[in-house]
């Protein structure tokens, strides 16, 4: 008894020193990845004077908080925001819609040539978006789309090769007996989608929706190529023009890049639980 007590303690010591030691590098590893955030909100909140006072403030002596009033004034920010807004909203509803339905396909349809397809899909991973930059923007043109969102909403609504997949690897982690179940029933392959699947595949639903999200709403070379009339900017291509005559009122611009970056911190902060256990099926089906 006396054996077992003293083993089980060593145990208990061990474990306590590798929770401590997890604990110290995930603290070091969340202060580095805090680190910038925590320097835009002091430079959001500083006079324009004290920025690049040396030795740096972590704390102002005066809070600025007429910056973020003051900030939003130096370009159309709210016109832009609504403009980004809309965009990434549609296209996320587009690639979300249209890669579901890909997916589903690829993983449950039996249909002539979709082993090809899927390695198709698969294969356009690998190349770079600039490769149809010039072919698109001629098609664009040609079809009067210059200076509207069309030609950064459309190609949304015809599925995402990168979202179609982790769809296709996420759905081997769900037995095809529910499908079989419902079929039974007599329900369609869009019922069994939309009632069966669609809710049992939420965790990769939602990650697709956040990185949908964020890649629409930080997008900025299709609107630098396509929208020439300012009121049609996004919210991207107005903090890229955020700057002075001759300089750049830092203040100001971290406390209109501080609203910029707020949605995409709220859609992640409320959907990071589905988030983790999306990546972490998907990991766990491409082990397999």
């Amino acid at each position: 008894m006396v054996m077992h007590t003293e083993v089980r303690t060593k145990q208990r010591r061990s474990f306590n020193i590798l929770d401590t030691v997890r604990l110290v590098i995930l603290t070091i590893g969340a202060v580095a990845m805090l680190f910038p955030l925590l320097w835009m909100v002091t430079i959001a909140l500083k006079g324009n004077n004290d920025v690049f006072k040396i030795p740096p403030e972590w704390f102002p002596k005066e809070l600025h908080w007429s910056n973020f009033v003051t900030g939003t004034k130096e370009i159309n920010f709210w016109q832009t925001f609504g403009n980004s807004l809309f965009i990434a909203i549609t296209c996320t509803i587009g690639q979300i819609v249209s890669s579901v339905l890909v997916g589903y396909g690829l993983a449950r349809l039996s249909f002539p040539g979709r082993k090809l397809w899927f390695s198709l899909f698969v294969g356009s991973l690998m190349l770079p978006g600039f490769v149809g930059m010039i072919p698109l923007f001629n098609l664009y043109t040609n079809l009067g789309w210059y200076d509207t969102w069309l030609p950064i909403i459309v190609p949304a609504f015809f599925g995402n090769a990168t979202f179609s997949f982790l769809y296709v690897q996420y759905l081997k982690t769900i037995s095809v007996s529910f499908d079989e179940a419902a079929k039974i029933d007599g329900a369609s392959d869009l019922y069994v989608l939309i009632k069966v699947l669609v809710p049992m595949t939420m965790p990769v639903i939602m990650t697709m929706v956040i990185f949908s999200f964020q890649g629409a709403w930080n997008q900025y070379l299709e609107p630098l190529i396509y929208i020439i009339d300012p009121s049609k900017w996004t919210l991207a291509l107005a903090m890229a023009s955020y700057k002075g005559t001759y300089a750049t009122a830092w203040n100001l611009f971290m406390a209109a890049d501080l609203i910029y970056i707020l949605p995409m911190l709220l859609l992640f902060f409320f959907g990071q639980k589905y988030f983790m256990q999306g990546l972490g099926s998907i990991n766990s089906a491409s082990l397999k």
